[in-house]
């Protein structure tokens, strides 16, 4: 059941940013952005026992990015900047309480093979954890090259 709700929050995060790639003129940009949580939205689908340590640092990472838009549309800091529709701050609310039900979520998921979730060995666990924290830091990274920046 929890597994299903990290799937879910992965398909929401993924339809969120996708919308606001839309609603900003920025399609390739976001698509680009989603390519990780696409990845572990698979990996849960197919109920591999690492799926739910790629989902924890793609909602962490994101959950941060919104946190630092709502505190500059709140005038608080200015991690980020820019000028954001009222859809595109509704999307930031639909992202972040993707992302926190999906980190709440993903920890309730049993680690137990009778169940269909088979554990995984602490090592893989960080490295799946550190390899997609990389790998979404390096799709946002590609997403802002001039290249794909305005697309």
């Amino acid at each position: 059941m929890f597994l299903k709700s990290v799937g879910i929050c992965l398909l929401g995060l993924t339809l969120s940013l996708l919308l606001v790639g839309v609603i900003s003129g920025t399609p390739v940009r976001h698509a680009i952005q989603v390519v990780p949580a696409l990845i572990a939205f698979l990996a849960v689908v197919r109920r591999t026992g690492w799926a739910v340590h790629a989902a924890r640092p793609l909602f962490l990472f994101w959950l941060f990015i919104v946190l630092a838009i709502w505190l500059y549309l709140l005038d608080i800091a200015n991690f980020v900047s820019g000028r954001f529709t009222p859809a595109e701050v509704m999307l930031t609310v639909v992202i972040g309480v993707s992302c926190l039900w999906g980190l709440v979520a993903s920890f309730r998921v049993p680690s137990d093979p009778v169940v269909g979730h088979p554990a995984v060995a602490g090592r893989t666990r960080v490295v799946t954890w550190a390899g997609f924290a990389l790998l979404q830091t390096a799709a946002l990274w590609v997403s802002l090259q001039p290249a794909f920046a305005q697309r």
